[in-house]
């Protein structure tokens, strides 16, 4: 197995030590499959192993960084450690994927000139990018739950109608969007819900639930498919008219973001990530954010980011997050290169050790 070498830090002399009373002990940094009996069905993405972990904390960030430069590290049982947590390893060896030369081939060394901080640089950025995000797609969520209530209520009545199968226009042999619907307002422990749900009886009858209690209760994901699918289709065009957002495209648009938030809600990677449910972003509103971000692949993040931005700008209710992002990273940095032009890792493949 191929094998990266990083000059270990002082220890205290043994027998083998030099006559100053200190040696510097070379450590070994190295890719590994850690579940052997899985790599013939899944492509694992194996953690870096570390041997002597501690002594790899301990110098692994000084020893990458440039001569007479330092940095924050924790102290964890009685190690200096420069990554975010050890427990993160698994996480962070997905990113370290794509510094290293062809793991597909089975060299798992790291390009000539790659640091640690570099590869450490893309994951912090990674998650605050997220953090972002979670904060704009909220706005967002909020904004769209207020329209659908004042929609509905207004054109189709607050009460009952918008619980009725016969509501929606639902596809195939999938679970009716009402079902849907009821299955979040059970769960719901809110007491304006709990209010209309008697003890004993296994569905509460909601017919007197006012649509603006109801929405509440929905997930981004339910509550996206109602819009999807409300008013026999028709409730999409009328939420964007009331929101001040193009209508074409626009339930697919608020799909793709329901895709983007539960990839920031379950800390997912974004970075080099190509996006599977990608909505048709507004061509006008695609090339706005090509003059000022340059190109960008039609599944990358940023698409998603750029139709965000414009949802948010015109709703009024947060501000654009791409200017944002174009002054933090560098047009020519990993990470922005890793959003505009999302790739797979190069993993092993079947037969490679």
């Amino acid at each position: 197995m191929a094998e990266a070498r990083v000059v270990g830090d002082d220890h205290p002399a043994d027998s083998s030590s030099s006559a100053g009373g200190r040696r510097r002990r070379p450590l070994t940094l190295r890719a590994i499959d850690p579940l052997p009996s899985l790599s013939k069905k899944l492509k694992w993405e194996g953690p870096l192993s570390f041997r002597g972990v501690c002594e790899a904390e301990s110098v692994l960030g000084r020893a990458s960084r440039p001569p007479g430069q330092s940095g924050p590290r924790r102290r964890r049982r009685g190690c200096l450690c420069p990554l975010p947590c050890r427990h993160e390893l698994l996480r962070f060896s997905g990113y370290a994927r794509y510094f290293q030369k062809a793991p597909h081939l089975g060299d798992d060394d790291f390009r000539q000139g790659v640091v640690f901080d570099e590869i450490r640089a893309v994951y912090d950025a990674d998650e605050a990018l997220r953090i972002a995000l979670v904060r704009s797609l909220a706005k967002v969520e909020l904004m769209l739950r207020s329209h659908v209530a004042r929609v509905v209520a207004d054109e189709h009545g607050a009460y009952g109608r918008y619980l009725e199968e016969s509501f929606y226009t639902d596809i195939g042999d999938r679970e009716p969007t009402v079902e849907s619907c009821l299955r979040d307002i059970d769960r719901s422990k809110d007491r304006h819900i709990l209010h209309y749900r008697e003890s004993g009886i296994n569905r509460a009858d909601y017919s007197k639930l006012p649509v603006w209690s109801a929405v509440e209760a929905l997930s981004f994901g339910t509550l996206s498919k109602a819009i999807e699918r409300g008013a026999g289709g028709d409730l999409a065009d009328a939420v964007a008219t009331s929101t001040g957002i193009a209508k074409g495209g626009f339930a697919y648009r608020v799909r793709a973001l329901v895709y983007l938030r539960n990839r920031c809600a379950h800390h997912s990677r974004l970075w080099h990530h190509s996006v599977l449910d990608a909505g048709p972003t507004p061509n006008n509103v695609r090339k706005k954010a090509k003059r000022e971000a340059g190109q960008f692949e039609p599944r990358s993040v940023l698409d998603i980011i750029a139709s965000l931005d414009d949802m948010a700008s015109r709703a009024e209710v947060a501000d654009p997050l791409l200017p944002r992002l174009l002054v933090e990273h560098p047009r020519d940095s990993a990470f922005w290169q890793g959003l505009v032009r999302p790739q797979s890792p190069r993993d092993h493949g079947r037969d490679t050790p």
